[in-house]
């Protein structure tokens, strides 16, 4: 993961201003050492790879659960998808139900966690390894993703618990607690415990320092230089007084956010697709012929394939549970519903938002390729394909973007800033409730979590944290270890769900509201 390097902690007046960027270099060098040597074990062990394969086996386990709940469920995310629509919409939405927040808020609020910089930047790192055919296995992997999230964010919704005053707690500690006790399982508090843990690191890092640390980094490419602390405390300030007003003021920003960043950067994707309309029957072609042939690309198929999955893995975050926890919280007494709403969540973020990045990317012809043979041409160390500037990441999608339109990076660098800032707000509302799990509801314990949350922005925008950050991000992944073994316990459960609610859908029981 590439964190880039800020010049200080703090800034110090007078005679000490030379010296507070060695010294917060200092810091940032003996954290570094610090985390690497105690805990590079664990990211080694959550992203290592298959024996002699390039393939890490954290992927695998999601995509694999992904699978068997696309086929358990008889392909629910594609039978259901209208009905998913008119959830959204608000047609089957009874205003007196328990909960927080609507269909629609805690669908946005949950894709405010999801879409991100992994849309921007993951994506081009996928393209520019796996080559266009990456694109096709991500696109797979999203599609079958969607069972995942239909699973997990059915059971949030069941196993949640109701409070007097009407809020809402839910999410992957509460179904591990009270599912498994519902079926006389062992071990479901042990396994909420570690979901809870993982989920906290999760989200003051991955969810919180990298984000913040990112959007610096972006700003400072179109501002100049200055110091990392200023992004930290700006973006600390704002992210605090949404968070302060609880779940309803998040779900306020975010339905307003989510739809008008993603709205903003597919309408700026689609305009160069279409500048260059007499190309995308051959993008498609590449994408299509990458998939099955590797196109010459590093690793061939299987690199395609590793890099495609792998990307929607990390982007749209199906199996890891987090998506649960947000959509817990939905105004409903039918928990099949939210689970309907949720798997709208990778199809958004990872069918529509990360291919129109790949395909942007492809169409301006960032990638170089052989006018002889038509295959691409692979970098010096033969690890990824050559760029026509040798960008990779979210310069290479700055490139692309950039390539129709000189002044993109401005927008790209709005987008960054809501990117970072919604995922923030809303993983700042996961790890509340995880840290509310293991020590207790109450005023005073969530202030005590939201005001470190905050301080967490200023650090990871100011400090280069790599291994920091790469702990955390292991620590999302980890998140999908509990949980998936929680919900191939549960998911007979969520059948039963579905069966009843089809059934009485079906006999006209259910009924629209508007």
């Amino acid at each position: 993961m590439n964190i880039l390097s800020k010049a200080a902690v703090l800034a110090v007046p007078g005679a000490f201003a030379l010296s507070g960027p060695l010294m917060a270099q200092s810091i940032d060098q003996t954290v570094n050492e610090l985390f690497a040597s105690s805990t590079g074990w664990f990211v080694n062990f959550i992203f290592s790879p298959f024996p002699g394969t390039s393939f890490p086996w954290i992927v695998a386990w999601l995509v694999v659960a992904a699978t068997i709940f696309t086929i358990y469920f008889g392909l629910i995310q594609f039978r259901a998808f209208p009905h998913s629509i008119s959830l959204v919409k608000g047609d089957y939405s009874d205003p007196n139900d328990a909960g927080e927040v609507s269909h629609f808020q805690a669908l946005a609020t949950a894709l405010s966690g999801t879409v991100g910089l992994g849309n921007i930047a993951g994506v081009a790192v996928a393209v520019g390894i796996g080559g266009p055919g990456a694109t096709f296995w991500m696109v797979l992997a999203g599609l079958m993703g969607m069972a995942s999230k239909f699973t997990e964010c059915t059971l949030g919704v069941k196993y949640r618990n109701e409070y007097p005053d009407g809020t809402v707690s839910g999410g992957p500690m509460y179904y591990m607690t009270k599912g498994f006790a519902a079926r006389g399982l062992p071990g479901g508090k042990f396994m909420a415990v570690l979901f809870s843990i993982f989920c906290i690191l999760g989200a003051l890092g991955g969810g919180n320092m990298f984000q913040a640390n990112q959007a610096h980094a972006q700003l400072t490419n179109v501002l100049g230089d200055y110091p990392g602390w200023i992004t930290g405390v700006i973006f600390a300030g704002v992210v605090f007084a949404v968070i302060i007003g609880g779940l309803k003021s998040i779900a306020s920003v975010t339905e307003k956010v989510v739809p008008f960043m993603g709205v903003l950067y597919v309408l700026t994707a689609l305009v160069i697709i279409l500048l260059n309309f007499d190309k995308i029957g051959w993008a498609f072609g590449q994408i299509f012929d990458g998939a099955f042939t590797g196109l010459g690309v590093a690793g061939g198929m299987v690199g395609a394939l590793i890099q495609g999955f792998k990307r929607a893995a990390f982007s749209n975050e199906a199996g890891v549970g987090s998506a649960a926890i947000a959509h817990s919280a939905v105004r409903t007494k039918e928990p099949i519903t939210e689970g309907f709403v949720s798997l709208l969540e990778p199809f958004i973020d990872t069918v529509v938002i990360c291919t129109m990045t790949a395909l942007v990317i492809i169409i301006t012809g960032q990638l170089v390729s052989d006018p002889e043979t038509g295959l691409y041409v692979l970098n010096e160390a033969g690890s990824a394909i050559q760029t026509v500037d040798g960008n990779s990441g979210v310069a290479l999608t700055s490139a692309a973007f950039s390539s129709s339109f000189g002044w993109f990076k401005y927008i790209l660098a709005i987008a960054v800033i809501l990117f970072a800032f919604s995922t923030m707000i809303s993983w700042s509302y996961y790890g509340l409730k995880a840290w509310t799990f293991l020590f207790g509801e109450g005023k005073t314990t969530e202030l005590v979590f939201k005001v470190i949350f905050c301080l967490f922005v200023i650090v990871g925008a100011a400090a280069s944290l790599g291994p920091v950050i790469d702990f955390s991000d292991a620590a999302i992944f980890a998140m999908a270890v509990v949980n998936i073994v929680a919900l191939y316990f549960l998911m007979p459960i969520v059948k039963g769900e579905l069966n009843s609610y089809m059934a009485r859908l079906k006999i006209g029981e259910i009924k629209k509201y508007q």
